[in-house]
């Protein structure tokens, strides 16, 4: 019997990573994200977490779209993959006990939108590949 039907978002990245387990468990043990399906023997994972959905692959094991030039890590230079989270109490507590560094600290932070601003509590943190993940909790608006 096969699993319900889902909708695929109409954006799904999908991360190269050097090795397909460690990056399974950050996402999953750490982050929170729950597997929607894998294939292991191509190092591959479809994760999601909410709303958001997020794709693994494991480099040289199934298929490397970027494989024109060598992957140089950290990996995803430029890029940070914001992701909306009810709380981010409980992954920052995983990742201290996992002894997993932030990039940048917990913070509140409002950015201007139109007339008003949209607030985020959010904090920066690396992958084991250096991709960087933005967790974050809306904080609402706020008039100037």
């Amino acid at each position: 019997m096969g699993r319900a039907a889902f909708a695929e978002n109409a954006l799904v990245p999908e991360l190269a990573v050097t090795d397909w387990r460690i990056s399974r468990n950050f996402y999953v043990d750490l982050i929170g994200f729950s597997v929607l399906y894998e294939r292991p023997e191509e190092g591959f994972s479809f994760l999601t977490l909410g709303a958001a959905q997020l794709m693994i692959d494991q480099i040289g094991t199934g298929r490397t779209f970027d494989d024109e030039a060598p992957l140089v890590a950290p990996l995803g230079r430029g890029l940070n993959l914001q992701l909306r989270v009810p709380s981010v109490t409980a992954i920052l507590a995983r990742l201290q006990q996992a002894g997993h560094a932030l990039a940048v600290p917990l913070e509140e932070k409002w950015y201007r939108r139109d007339d008003h601003e949209v607030g985020n509590r959010q904090f920066l943190v690396a992958d084991p590949d250096g991709y960087l993940l933005r967790p974050f909790e809306d904080l609402g608006m706020r008039g100037f």
